[in-house]
């Protein structure tokens, strides 16, 4: 399927992204759309062709589609056909989209998305009936998802008649680029005032809550005693500006990394967005694939659906699935910290104190809500030591739920000889129903709070009983650089990686390592992740993994999705990537998910760090 030319995605935040249409006037998305520009022929970037010619076939009336295409030339984008009918309209009366490759007008089209219709090529598609979905989470979500697996990667989505400020962000998060003024205007000739927390009635107001340019000098007294036209007039440049500050809003939020937290809180104004929320991280798939890596900000997780978002459940699915701990025969659980990492915590600092030297013959796990449990050696590891919750000593029911599931994982499939579980309240509540489940006998080693000197010192004679004959640990700093790798690149990198001959320079956690006296691989302290040099990325070259193709040339700088022939389809925003082609091996980071290097025809898909010509 031939990709767009005229919809550029810039930069993402999970499915939602800013973009831009390069059309007449360059349009920055996420959009609203005035829905009055749509039949602006002279003016509007954006047109509804649908009007504009026969309705009964628009292949019919070529002098009509001549005459469209002379007045707009090719930086317009015109939708086609009209798309005003509802999902459960009959198929034999849908005026079909036009053919493939014969679509009489040149330039940018966008066409009306049906289910279970075939997808023609297009820069713009639109979903059809979007406006019945209303207060219906569940068809919204499976709507939206069945039309981005239809679709390529890179083009825009249309999503008419249903944006309102109080859902604009939701819209935003759920991959939609444009939205319109529909919902706005028709509900300022219903009297209705919008505001980002919900709509009211104007009869039921006591006074106006904005203060834009058309309402601060207004009184709402004056405004209902309006003749209706021109109340109408007021309320729909007060609901227009509205819904557009709130896009606004929505795509600095996702510039910064931080929509997800934005939604989280808003999403409570309506009951059908909270559970759209909830439904859209059950389809894990999809939402995982589009979360990045790492973000430039700490996660914050004050609310329910914290323990669903993509990121906290892949954090724990890796650590199921990719890490292996260090060979120790003693687990220490630990409660988590509100300073990260953990161990550079007031609490944390006493901890390693109390086991002093017995510590090397322990395998350290902290228990935490969100992420369940953090192994000591990803504790720097994002979002492991980039996230803040709310502290208040309660945890509720789905809070114990999933952190005692997480720590049930990890000792079904990891064992020790000994478990001394160092936590109160909560944490020892957790612990205990695990031991109890499992069949495993925990120590408790704490009495009368975690960091007093009689629990601490509970804590140093038990390990002193318990590590004589115990496993002595090699190398601490290894199992923490081959802990991060396999939790990057997957299990088994960290010894190809690090193998056993080489030397990690550098104090934590800066760490540096070296083979043979040349550089292979840096810890990033800023998000627990390791930056590979050309050495170390020909040492993963055999795994197959978390590659990308490209035709031969040599790159500078950075690889432009038309240049990509292949992505490794785990490959995920941020993640470190190791780019190889004919002529050059390069090392350097994704910004698309491997999915998108395959199917964008626009766009920076890997910016370089190493770049080295293969003679």
């Amino acid at each position: 399927m031939t990709m767009t030319r005229y919809f550029e995605i810039l930069q993402r935040d999970g499915a939602a992204r800013i973009g831009k249409l390069l059309l007449k006037n360059v349009i920055s998305t996420p959009y609203v759309l005035n829905t009055m520009d749509l039949h602006d022929i002279d003016n509007s970037s954006i047109l509804d062709g649908g009007s504009l010619w026969s309705s009964v076939d628009p292949e019919t009336d070529p002098k009509r589609l001549q005459q469209l295409r002379e007045r707009c030339g090719e930086n317009v984008l015109i939708i086609l056909p009209h798309r005003s009918y509802p999902p459960d309209a009959p198929d034999d009366e849908v005026q079909k989209a036009l053919p493939e490759d014969d679509h009489p007008l040149g330039g940018a089209i966008g066409i009306t998305l049906r289910p279970g219709q075939p997808v023609a090529k297009s820069d713009m598609y639109v979903m059809e009936g979007a406006g019945c979905f209303e207060n219906k989470a569940r068809d919204m979500i499976r709507g939206m998802l069945a039309m981005k697996e239809a679709i390529p990667a890179d083009t825009a989505v249309y999503v008419p008649d249903l944006a309102l400020p109080e859902n604009a962000a939701m819209l935003a998060y759920l991959g939609v680029d444009v939205v319109d003024t529909t919902r706005a205007i028709v509900s300022a000739y219903k009297d209705i005032y919008l505001t980002s927390a919900g709509s009211h009635y104007l009869d039921s107001m006591t006074e106006l809550p904005c203060r834009c340019r058309h309402c601060a000098d207004l009184d709402i007294n004056e405004l209902r005693s309006m003749e209706k036209k021109k109340r109408a007039q007021i309320i729909e440049r007060h609901n227009v500006d509205a819904l557009e500050a709130e896009m606004a809003l929505a795509r600095e939020r996702i510039r910064n990394g931080t929509l997800r937290e934005y939604v989280e809180g808003s999403c409570r104004n309506r009951p059908w967005l909270t559970a759209m929320l909830r439904l859209l991280d059950m389809e894990y798939t999809y939402m995982e694939e589009q979360a990045p890596i790492v973000r430039p900000r700490d996660m914050i997780a004050t609310t329910g659906e914290s323990l669903t978002r993509p990121e906290v459940v892949r954090f724990a699915k890796r650590v199921h699935e990719r890490y292996s701990p260090p060979e120790a025969d003693i687990l220490v659980l630990l409660p988590c910290s509100a300073k990260k990492p953990y161990s550079i915590s007031n609490s944390h600092y006493r901890f390693i104190n109390a086991m002093g030297k017995y510590r090397k013959y322990v395998h350290e796990v902290i228990i935490t809500s969100p992420l369940g449990i953090v192994p000591r050696e990803l504790e720097l590891t994002y979002p492991a030591a980039n996230y803040d919750t709310t502290v208040t000593g309660y945890w509720d029911a789905e809070e114990r739920k999933w952190v005692q599931g997480c720590l049930e994982q990890y000792l079904t499939k990891h064992s020790y000889s000994h478990i001394i579980a160092h936590v109160d309240g909560a944490y020892r509540e957790i612990c205990e129903a695990v031991s109890e489940k499992l069949g495993i006998e925990f120590t408790y080693t704490c009495q009368d709070g975690v960091t007093s000197p009689t629990s601490l010192g509970t804590l140093k004679r038990t390990l002193s009983d318990l590590t004589s004959g115990a496993r002595k640990r090699h190398d601490p700093r290894q199992d923490l650089m081959r802990s991060i790798a396999d939790y990057q690149f997957g299990s088994g990198a960290g010894k190809l990686i690090i193998p056993d001959g080489a030397t990690i320079k550098a104090p934590f956690p800066k760490h540096q390592v070296f083979l043979n006296k040349e550089q292979i691989a840096t810890l990033v302290p800023q998000y627990g992740i390791i930056a590979l040099t050309v050495a170390g990325a020909r040492r993963l070259l055999p795994e197959e993994e978390y590659i990308v193709t490209i035709d031969d040339f040599v790159p500078k700088g950075s690889i432009l999705a038309p240049g990509i022939t292949g992505a490794d389809p785990q490959i995920r925003i941020n993640d470190e990537v190791i780019v190889i082609g004919k002529r050059a091996l390069c090392i350097g980071r994704a910004l698309m998910s491997g999915r998108e290097m395959q199917e964008s025809s626009r766009g920076i898909a890997v910016d370089l760090r190493h770049v080295k010509k293969i003679h």
